[in-house]
């Protein structure tokens, strides 16, 4: 495996590395310039992706011919990466949770038509997207099969009934991606849909408070009471709803361990510039023995993450699944976000927990990484079953 970038990639990362320091991180320090939900002030926003278009740093998970840049995941990966080293970082250049998903799957497996209606504005940037998926108890969360959502054919349109939850991005977004489920089959039940907000017969019935900052539009609990959807609008075959689940999370996962990384590196960036200076009967924090363990184990680990996710972005690129690779991916950057923020905090002292600095922004977002797209627990049972499935193989050499 080769994970050197090709220099015109590096030449994207260098670009996007310079444009956050620069445009973005000094940008956090005031309270103006965030909404009522700790993200990036709309206005502010606008401004921003504006400039980022025009440095030709936009999108860069689409493909060219719709207007993105086209990178490979693994130019991806890195590029993602210096995009988090700011809170703010993702949604500026388009390549943000959920809209970066969904870009991504449309531009997959849409139709030419579909791409044009529904995903040349999330491209654009004139419109924002969700993927609704996720339902209360005892519908379905990690495992699409337990889909309690409808959608009825009724002539050349699908009436759908249900409700979803949890659904990021709901709140502002204008084009979405539903699964719902159109049979009784355990494989071929599910089918994909695409609808616009201002189409009847669905509401948002609330925006659930969460513990940690949100994205643009949060988490939303949708009901759908009759919302007809032509069926031109639905996403490959009817039973294919799990498929396209199954790609738009696989690199969506990934994507997230990306970003992750960044968080991960610029808070033990904050952690390290403090104790480099900070003096402790005589001695700077840094020189102190306990402290250099906690640097090292959290550098080593966010190390390993990136391994893990270049290991998967290069299987990626060459054509591969990568399931086993994207779990357990998933699952070590979930974890290291959290030590890298904690381990911050805890070498800040007070500073750290006050709102001084992003840490504790970074750390009460942190906590959910080990719940969003399938909680760390689902995915070590996907390895599990790797395992039993593949035993020795499941070490397998590369050749």
């Amino acid at each position: 495996m080769d994970f050197r970038l090709a220099p015109e990639h590096e030449t994207y990362r260098a670009r996007i590395e310079a444009f956050v320091g620069e445009r973005l991180i000094p940008l956090e320090a005031y309270p103006a310039n965030y909404d009522d939900h700790e993200n990036i002030a709309p206005a502010l926003l606008e401004t921003l992706r504006a400039e980022a278009k025009r440095a030709g740093l936009w999108a860069l998970q689409v493909p060219v011919a719709w207007g993105g840049q086209g990178l490979p995941v693994v130019a991806m990966a890195a590029c993602y990466e210096a995009m988090n080293a700011s809170i703010f970082g993702p949604v500026v250049f388009n390549s943000a949770a959920p809209d970066d998903g969904n870009m991504m799957v449309l531009a997959q497996v849409g139709s030419d038509v579909q791409k044009e209606r529904w995903l040349k504005p999330i491209v654009e940037g004139r419109v924002r997207s969700a993927f609704a998926m996720t339902e209360p108890h005892p519908g379905s969360g990690s495992d699409p099969a337990m889909t309690l959502t409808t959608a009825e054919k009724r002539g050349d349109r699908w009436v759908v009934h249900g409700r979803k939850w949890f659904i990021t991005g709901a709140g502002v977004a204008q084009h979405f991606i539903l699964v719902a489920k159109t049979s009784n089959d355990s494989r071929k039940g599910l089918t994909a849909f695409l609808f616009d907000r201002d189409q009847p017969g669905w509401r948002i019935v609330r925006r659930i408070p969460i513990m940690g900052p949100e994205e643009h539009g949060g988490h939303c609990e949708l009901e759908f009471d009759g919302l007809a959807i032509p069926d031109e609008n639905r996403l490959l075959n009817v039973g294919d709803g799990l498929k396209v689940t199954q790609i738009r999370l696989g690199t969506a996962r990934l994507t997230h361990c990306m970003r992750w990384l960044g968080l991960a590196k610029r808070a033990l960036g904050i952690a390290l510039d403090y104790v480099e200076t900070r003096q402790s009967h005589g001695r700077a924090l840094a020189e102190r023995e306990s402290v250099q363990t906690m640097l090292g184990d959290a550098a080593m680990r966010i190390e390993i993450g990136r391994l893990l996710t270049m290991r998967a972005a290069w299987k990626l690129d060459r054509g591969e699944f990568a399931r086993k690779e994207i779990s357990m991916a998933k699952v070590v950057v979930a974890g290291v976000l959290h030590q890298a923020a904690d381990t911050a905090i805890q070498l800040n002292g007070a500073r750290g927990y006050s709102k001084d600095t992003v840490l504790e922004w970074i750390y009460r977002y942190a906590r959910q990484a080990r719940l969003v797209d399938g909680a760390s627990e689902v995915h070590q049972q996907v390895l599990a079953r790797f395992l039993r499935e593949e035993r020795e193989k499941f070490w397998r050499w590369d050749v």
